[in-house]
């Protein structure tokens, strides 16, 4: 475990612009990280440069500005491989982000490998984005959607998954780490578990990448989605990882542009792998800042950004549970930095309200997880999710944030 000063988080801070306003006359706290993170200078300089220096569309001119950008345009491609330890550059997917990277393996997988009567799973933990995808997969190809259960406790029921992977199940798509309980899914054994059944596996890494390193290679996944804005990087950009003997199978998703190899009026054949999932001019701007959040996430490194995040959640959980009425929601050992929870007696709107006029910005609702909401008996929570750059102090007023709340309803 390292040494983390308070010099050194303040350093880290200043990195945020956003982090040094107020709301309603109050200093931002920020506890909405699993929703987006904030932007550091680097990534906002990276968009800004972009646009001002290097503007060009990419892989279709001769000219020096398009072979400048379609190099840096690569060179991320590369980085994100890096990153993730990915075979091979090609095995990465520009998308809109992981929501977009889901729908493509949902589509282009299911149209030639799902057919009646086969089966996908999902588990009860899931994003919506990981559940409604597949879902359609199954109404259109005649197919049926299988559900992982979960814990009391938060964690996914593995004796139930072993039951229901069987010769007619063609996908298991889990997510990394519970966006709404925090819970970090073993995704490595459920991996080894279902390909020991000839299963592939789908990870949506929406909220992997921001709290710990990933190596596609070494939990063996088939495919794994991501979101730049989850990891500190812009919205409207993030990726797919697939293992190259999926995706040479693979139909493109969207047609257009770019993805094609040579087009007649008689017959068209596509590009080759990574090229034939992006049609059209992708979002180069923001892949820029997409590689500049990854340089910077590595400035910062991983050893700081586990401990940090640790403390902040073992600090929350400590002071959250001294306060008489709070029930936290999901209490498995492996947990990233995310805390649901509800106030006894208090709707989460209204104390998500109430809290948001102090400046503390928290998540109310459902967190777009129905069927979890479902599952555990209640209609939605409070949450409040850490990022490194959060401090003590924050959750603090966090804390008092709370006690007022139950003040007023008293």
């Amino acid at each position: 475990m390292i040494e983390i000063s308070e010099i050194k988080i303040q350093s880290v801070r200043d990195d945020f612009p956003i982090l040094s306003r107020t709301i309603y006359g109050k200093p931002l706290v920020y506890f909405d990280n699993a929703a987006t993170t904030q932007k550091p200078n680097a990534v906002i300089d990276a968009i800004s440069n972009y646009y001002r220096n290097d503007n060009a569309n990419v892989h279709r001119g001769v000219h020096y500005l398009s072979q400048y950008a379609t190099g840096a345009f690569e060179e991320v491609r590369k980085r994100i491989a890096d990153f993730i330890h990915a075979g091979t550059p090609n095995e990465i997917i520009f998308t809109r982000g992981a929501t977009e990277a889901i729908n493509l393996v949902a589509w282009s997988y299911c149209e030639t490998f799902l057919h009646a009567g086969d089966e996908i799973i999902v588990s009860a933990l899931d994003h919506h984005s990981n559940i409604v995808p597949w879902q359609a997969a199954c109404e259109r190809k005649g197919a049926q959607l299988k559900v992982i259960p979960v814990t009391p406790e938060g964690e996914l029921d593995l004796e139930v998954l072993n039951s229901l992977l069987n010769s007619r199940t063609k996908m298991l798509a889990i997510s990394h780490i519970s966006n709404t309980l925090g819970t970090i899914n073993p995704v490595a054994d459920i991996v080894a578990m279902a390909h020991a059944k000839g299963v592939p596996v789908f990870i949506d890494g929406a909220q992997g990448l921001s709290h710990g390193p990933v190596n596609v290679q070494e939990t063996d996944c088939d495919f794994y989605a991501f979101s730049a804005h989850k990891m500190y990087g812009p919205m409207g950009i993030g990726g797919l990882y697939g293992k190259t003997v999926w995706l040479e199978k693979m139909q493109p998703y969207q047609l257009g542009g770019e993805m094609i190899d040579k087009v007649t009026f008689a017959k068209t054949t596509f590009n080759e792998i990574p090229y034939k999932f992006e049609a059209g001019t992708p979002n180069v701007a923001d892949v820029m800042g997409f590689g500049a959040a990854i340089s910077y996430l590595e400035t910062i490194g991983w050893d700081f950004i586990i401990t940090r995040e640790n403390d902040l959640l073992q600090y929350a959980t400590a002071r959250l549970s001294e306060i008489e009425g709070i029930k936290i929601i999901g209490t498995s050992p492996q947990k990233a930095a995310i805390i649901s929870f509800l106030i006894e007696g208090i709707h989460f709107f209204d104390a998500g309200t109430i809290l948001d006029h102090m400046g503390i910005a928290v998540r109310t609702g459902n967190h777009c997880t129905q069927p979890l909401m479902e599952v555990l008996g209640i209609s939605g929570t409070l949450r409040a999710s850490m990022a490194f750059y959060n401090t003590r102090q924050e959750i603090d007023k966090l804390v008092d944030g709370i006690h007022r709340v139950k003040t007023l309803f008293a």
